[in-house]
């Protein structure tokens, strides 16, 4: 086993997308506490990292040549962004989508446990045949969202696992891997039921995968539908329910499905099929919102936009979703979105409109519509 010297502070990193007077920093003290026991004992073989989503623990092992496996398309350029800002070849570590299978033997992997228990448990019902007995398995996270069902997650999947003392409210767990486990088969992707007939494919880290959640509910009972538009976009689709829907109502209209989650554009793109829509009118991106869309290039964009970005809550995401969708539009494109009523997305859309419409509310959720004019 090779010793590890751990470069961290030498590292200048960022967060993509980049906002104005950026404060959130790229990495944490988890990110951290798993560079420093890597320092002491060593790293050795073919390293897998899961769920590193600036980059923090892919670029310091990067003369190890890692596999970075991620949902996030952002997670993965994030990654490029900053090997390139900090002279680090791009081709030394390899960026793997959930949405791709894991190939050979891992002889170290790294873990930064996700929020989603059901995306943790089909990462490590996925690792278990490209691990064997001496595979080196340690996770890492913020010691708050460490919890017993997570440790009993690890336990039941793939085997022994004790936890370190906190140290600057991180905390580690290793794992020591025991073949002779039997866990139960992935329950994902799941098919489900949804109003106006139509059907969604739900993979493990898609949200809302177990039911339709309240709000796209709400929203799908006042999607425009008295005129045609020729080009839609999902933006932030998920599993493309709202794409779905326009197009169910409008055959002839091209939708186009776009969200950061691999998973989400592969159960957009899935669903449309189970559904039997024109094979030529569903299109699937992932990316990070609408950056690199032309301009004029939409009649409606629909929009469930999310308000987190990890652990950071907040409207961010939301008001650079509005600012792409008043540049892709067309004069007389219209945004419809749907969101919490203590948003305060009224006021994003006048400044960037000049003006909205209230379609629905209700005593938790706004429907709200704004035109492009100029």
């Amino acid at each position: 086993m090779q010793q590890f010297n751990t470069p961290f502070q030498s590292l200048t990193l960022q967060r993509l997308p980049l906002r104005n007077r950026e404060t959130l920093r790229a990495w944490d003290a988890a990110d951290e506490y798993l560079l420093e026991h890597l320092g002491e004992a060593g790293v050795s073989g073919r390293v897998l990292i899961l769920n590193d989503s600036f980059g923090a623990l892919t670029l310091n092992l990067a003369t190890y040549n890692p596999v970075l496996y991620s949902d996030s398309w952002l997670a993965h350029q994030s990654a490029i962004h900053n090997a390139k800002h900090n002279g680090i070849a791009t081709d030394s570590f390899q960026c793997l989508a959930s949405t791709e299978p894991l190939q050979g033997t891992f002889d170290q992997v790294l873990i930064r446990f996700p929020k989603n228990l059901s995306w943790l448990e089909e990462q490590l019902l996925r690792l278990r045949p490209h691990i064997h007995k001496s595979t080196q398995i340690v996770a890492t996270g913020m010691a708050k969202y460490i919890h017993t069902s997570t440790l009993s997650l690890l336990e039941k999947t793939l085997g022994p696992t004790r936890t370190s003392l906190a140290r600057k409210k991180a905390r580690l767990a290793f794992v020591t891997f025991d073949p002779s486990l039997s866990p139960a088969d992935s329950s994902f992707p799941k098919t489900l039921s949804m109003p106006g007939n139509l059907a969604t494919v739900n993979h493990a880290n898609v949200f809302s995968r177990e039911k339709l959640d309240i709000g796209t509910r709400f929203f799908l009972e006042h999607l425009p539908a008295d005129k045609h538009y020729r080009n839609i976009i999902d933006l932030g689709c998920g599993n493309g329910i709202l794409g779905l829907t326009a197009a169910s109502r409008d055959p002839e209209s091209t939708v186009t499905f776009v969200d950061e989650s691999y998973m989400a554009v592969q159960s957009a793109r899935e669903s449309w099929h189970a559904n039997s829509l024109p094979e030529d009118k569903g299109r699937f991106i992932a990316n990070d919102s609408l950056t690199g869309f032309p301009a004029n290039c939409a009649d409606l964009v629909l929009c469930n936009p999310p308000f987190h970005q990890g652990e950071t809550i907040g409207d961010h995401i939301a008001r650079r979703m509005f600012r792409q969708a008043h540049h892709v539009l067309r004069p007389g494109g219209e945004l419809h979105i749907v969101g919490n009523r203590h948003l305060n997305y009224h006021s994003r859309l006048k400044q960037l409109f000049g003006g909205y419409r209230l379609v629905a509310s209700d005593a938790k959720f706004v429907i709200l519509s704004s035109t492009r004019h100029t």
